[in-house]
């Protein structure tokens, strides 16, 4: 007897000082069970593990002796699973040794698992031992054979020794367990916030999340969702992941973006708002719970389908008054994720939410540097404008009445369409609506839709996101982001292809638009402002603009005279020229003599104030003596170089400088003298419409225009150029 006790006592101080020892977990619990089997034969031990309010319970060991090959456990076993409704609820109605027949003890539960996997064993019998500590139940030793046990009462004593030393080991191992896990949370919460310190782009940002996560949660997918206060979809920033099935400690590889393109932006934004109550609150989804999931949503359902996910995790990062970010971790294993997963995801809420916080404010940043940077150049571009108050200049009844459409238009937001000629100053009178709208104080931004290539008016127009096309190495605000909170200026609309039209009549009706390259939805405070020298009405009927994008342009049309229909103005505008170029030339203010003003008043400027603005520009600097000495030009029905020579006077068609009988000539119809002016500049260039040398230079038109009023005179270049 007393070699007996001696035994059982060495056996009881081995494991006092093993557990006193070993830290590893599966080393400890190994040599537990090694030194049980010594005394007790059984064919299988575990020890399962229960919460504080005796609710759950959980595998903490489990170790096969005699079978072979031992059934393999879940896959997660660190989960827990509640008590009610299992055969464990038994014990806790009276938790003292047990020995019981398992095949009678799940009689009433035939569901359970975990005891008809040990039938499937060949498990018969179960050795049930109650853990105690400091009073407290913390769970059971069990010690399960295939033939039916024969415990004596001293080994049943012994058994309980041996069980409140490996209460003590198991409590120890948690305790354990808990610091190493609230080191790692630490260690992950570091790594996030150095990411937080030095990424500052979405995509590596969000990788960099998730790879510290695969450290210390295992998913498959990894997504975080951001919808932020000002964005009508559904979310505004998003990042989503995946690893390959074959090897799943490998690199995060970004989900397909595309993957959505059979279904209608809308339609994902609609899937997202039916989930938006459960995406507010921490949740752990897995097996059924989440097949439910599947069946209620649809987004779940396409994550049920098309990638297999059996468990979620859904993690809020923050809820705020029109915003929310939320973290998703998936998994096709339907016990993928525990509790525990849970918490450390949560645990890092704060790190994530900063480093997102941080990410948007550089994005804003950067993105109101770039335009601060455009409306800059804008200003000092009007800075450097030497003109008039509201830039106008003439005292004609005709601009007395542009004058007073400016006035009653520029207090409000409506669309204003400027018509007239080429050159007849409809920049200028944008520029007028601007500065007398309360929008002045932000900028006129300006963009010629003729002056860029079909496929470019769109990038400059709304945007492109880096990597759009060839080209774009980096993301650019567009004309409608800048003009936020200011006035955009679109010259020669009737310019702008039709495909680009209904792009603009979405902006000008929803104010919104996407970059190109984008799937943003943003949003703009522009005023629109257009302006053009065709006649749109035509170009409707002729199906190359609009119908409705016209009738949205022309809410408030302000007509501009041709300079010919407004003789009264050309003195004043020749005096303003005269004192500005003179002065940016570097040249002496010369006067005008009153001849040559008469005939400047009598020209019928075809150009009408850009060609005025640009022949006294080359009298200012071809002049030598004490007048203004109009060398190159010649007022009569066409403009023309004259040949190298002594500088001449301009003279009107009525002065004796005319050749004789001029006089008596009939006059030519505004329309002649319009064909017989192209016809001499393209007669001058061989026929060259565009290019440097062409005629719409020496004309200073568009090309596009100069090509339209060739067509409807009936002038061929074919026949110029022979």
């Amino acid at each position: 007897m007393s070699i007996q006790v001696n035994q059982d006592e060495s056996l009881l101080l081995h494991l006092n000082e093993a557990i006193a020892t070993i830290r590893d977990k599966e080393q400890l619990f190994q040599i537990i069970a090694r030194k049980l089997r010594l005394i007790f034969p059984f064919d299988m031990m575990g020890i399962s593990i229960f919460d504080k309010e005796l609710l759950n319970k959980r595998l903490f060991f489990k170790d096969y002796t005699t079978i072979d090959p031992p059934e393999p456990p879940p896959a997660n076993i660190s989960v827990f699973t509640p008590i009610i409704g299992s055969p464990v609820e038994l014990l806790l109605q009276d938790p003292r040794i047990q020995h019981i027949e398992l095949r009678e003890y799940v009689r009433h539960y035939a569901d359970f698992e975990p005891f008809q996997r040990l039938l499937r064993q060949g498990i018969q019998y179960m050795t049930m031992v109650p853990m105690w500590l400091s009073g407290q139940l913390t769970g059971y030793l069990i010690l399960a054979t295939i033939r039916p046990p024969a415990y004596s009462a001293a080994d049943e004593q012994l058994l309980e020794k041996i069980t409140s030393l490996v209460a003590v080991a198991v409590r120890n191992s948690l305790d354990f367990e808990e610091v190493a896990r609230r080191e790692q949370q630490r260690t992950l919460q570091l790594n996030v916030t150095n990411a937080l310190l030095s990424i500052k782009q979405r995509e590596p940002l969000f990788r960099a999340i998730a790879g510290e996560l695969g450290q210390v949660v295992p998913f498959d997918y990894f997504g975080i969702r951001v919808q932020r206060a000002g964005q009508r979809e559904a979310f505004e920033g998003f990042a989503e992941f995946t690893r390959l099935a074959d090897d799943p400690s490998g690199a995060l590889l970004a989900l397909d973006p595309n993957r959505h393109q059979q279904r209608h932006p809308h339609e994902i934004v609609d899937m997202y708002r039916q989930m938006s109550g459960l995406l507010q609150s921490a949740g752990l989804y897995r097996g059924e719970d989440f097949r439910q999931l599947a069946v209620r949503y649809p987004a779940m359902r396409t994550a049920y389908d098309e990638h297999r996910v059996r468990a979620m995790l859904i993690v809020p990062i923050w809820q705020r008054a029109d915003e929310a970010a939320v973290l998703l971790l998936a998994s096709p294993a339907p016990d993928g994720f525990g509790p525990d997963d849970l918490a450390t995801v949560q645990a890092l809420v704060p790190q994530i939410a900063l480093a997102l916080e941080n990410l948007f404010a550089f994005e804003q940043i950067e993105e109101l540097k770039a335009q601060v940077e455009q409306e800059r150049t804008y200003l000092i571009d009007e800075i450097n404008t030497d003109r008039p108050a509201d830039g106008l200049i003439g005292v004609s009844p005709a601009l007395q009445q542009v004058r007073q459409r400016i006035a009653q238009v520029a207090g409000t937001d409506a669309t204003v369409l400027i018509t007239g000629e080429t050159g007849t100053g409809k920049e200028v009178v944008a520029r007028a609506l601007h500065q007398a709208s309360p929008r002045q104080g932000r900028a006129l931004v300006k963009i010629n839709c003729a002056a860029l290539p079909a496929q470019l008016i769109e990038s400059e127009l709304f945007g492109h996101e880096k990597g759009a096309y060839t080209g774009a190495v980096e993301r650019r605000i567009g004309k409608f982001e800048l003009a936020d909170g200011g006035t955009i200026f679109l010259d020669e609309v009737g310019e702008l292809p039709l495909d680009l039209q209904a792009k603009l009549l979405r902006v000008l009706q929803e104010k919104e638009f996407e970059r190109l390259g984008g799937n943003r939805v943003l949003t703009t405070n522009a005023r629109v402002l257009a302006a053009t020298n065709r006649v749109l009405e035509e170009e409707v009927r002729a199906g190359r603009f609009r119908a409705d994008l016209y009738y949205r342009l022309n809410v408030f049309p302000i007509q501009l005279a041709p300079l010919r229909e407004r003789p009264q103005d050309i003195e004043p505008l020749v005096q303003h020229y005269l004192a500005s170029l003179s002065k940016r030339l570097a040249r002496p203010p010369r006067p005008i003599r009153p001849v040559d003003m008469v005939a400047l008043q009598a020209y019928p400027w075809p150009g009408n104030i850009r060609e005025l603005e640009h022949v006294l520009e080359q009298a200012i600097i071809v002049s030598q003596g004490a007048w203004l000495e109009f060398g190159g030009f010649a007022a009569g029905p066409t403009l023309r170089a004259l040949p190298p020579g002594p500088a001449t006077s301009l003279a009107p068609a009525n002065t004796p400088t005319e050749p004789a009988g001029a006089s008596d000539a009939p006059l030519k119809t505004l329309r002649e003298q319009e064909r017989d002016h192209i016809l001499a500049a393209l007669r001058r260039t061989g026929g060259r419409v565009s290019g440097v040398q062409g005629a719409a230079t020496i004309l200073d038109i568009n090309p596009k225009t100069l090509e339209a009023r060739m067509k409807k005179l009936g002038i061929r270049r074919t026949v110029v150029a022979e």
